[in-house]
């Protein structure tokens, strides 16, 4: 397997970091990672490691303020600034690899980025996979916290809003504890500006979804308390893709692909795969 990595000038100058996991055989196909909130590319090993040896190469960006990217942690002027330094990176596999299938990975708020990305660029991929997708305000977001957001991201928009929930993104405690210790996992609260930013992708993403037409899957944990499982659903129901498939998991939080049963999951995105690589 070899590894590579680097930085490329994201908006206003910032040095984004990518890295990528390849075959030392011929490639097949491009998994091209989108992370969640507060975390990084480097959380996907499980992907890495089940898929690389299948011939897919796995490539990940961390978004801007993320991981070890520059920028306020968690924090964006507009959403744009997650999907802008994305299709740079995007436009820079497809110059490294011009003919090979690429799939987008979207997790969380890297499900978000990736359906607000798939709007305006879907002709250029062959696919999508999207993981516990942030489609959906969380219930117990209220509409008076909506409106202080709103109103903070506008007077105070670094301001640290609201907190992530460790122990609810995996079933595992080994998971929970690694995160946790992680130096380049962001543990604090989430910025006001993110927050309302965030809202806004939603709703676009939500009034839009009937626009996106190509094959995409759509992976869940029903015991999901970071985001609204709902929203995966919701999402699924609205696209108008013909080729178009969800598996909701019993049980499960909300990092599916870490999951205890991560093989299982890992599997049946494994068959979706290569299914759209033969089609």
């Amino acid at each position: 397997m070899k590894h590579q990595e680097g930085f490329f000038k994201g908006v206003r100058e910032a040095n984004i970091y990518f890295q990528s996991w390849s075959p030392e055989s011929d490639l097949k196909a491009i998994l091209l990672i989108v992370h969640g909130l507060a975390e990084h590319s480097g959380r996907y090993m499980n992907i890495v490691n089940h898929f690389v040896p299948l011939g897919y190469g796995v490539y990940g960006v961390d978004h801007l303020g993320h991981g070890q990217s520059d920028g306020t942690r968690v924090y964006v002027d507009r959403f744009e600034d997650y999907t802008k330094p994305l299709k740079i990176y995007f436009d820079m596999i497809r110059l490294w690899q011009p003919h090979k299938p690429i799939f987008l990975v979207g997790h969380s708020m890297g499900g978000l980025i990736s359906a607000v990305f798939l709007l305006d660029h879907q002709a250029e991929l062959t696919g999508a996979v999207l993981s516990g997708a942030a489609v959906k305000v969380p219930n117990h977001i209220t509409p008076a916290i909506l409106f202080v957001g709103k109103v903070l991201s506008a007077l105070i928009p670094k301001f640290g809003l609201l907190g992530l929930d460790a122990e609810g993104i995996c079933r595992d405690p080994a998971v929970v504890q690694a995160y946790v210790s992680d130096p380049l996992v962001y543990t604090g609260k989430t910025t006001a500006r993110l927050a309302a930013e965030m809202l806004k992708a939603m709703q676009y993403v939500m009034a839009q979804a009937a626009q996106i037409t190509l094959p995409i899957m759509m992976v869940q944990g029903s015991a999901d308390r970071l985001i609204d499982p709902a929203g995966s659903q919701m999402l699924y129901d609205s696209v108008s893709s013909s080729d178009k498939e969800i598996r909701i998991y019993d049980g499960f939080y909300h990092e599916v692909f870490n999951e205890p049963e991560h093989g299982h999951v890992l599997g049946d995105v494994e068959i979706w795969l290569e299914a759209h690589l033969t089609s």
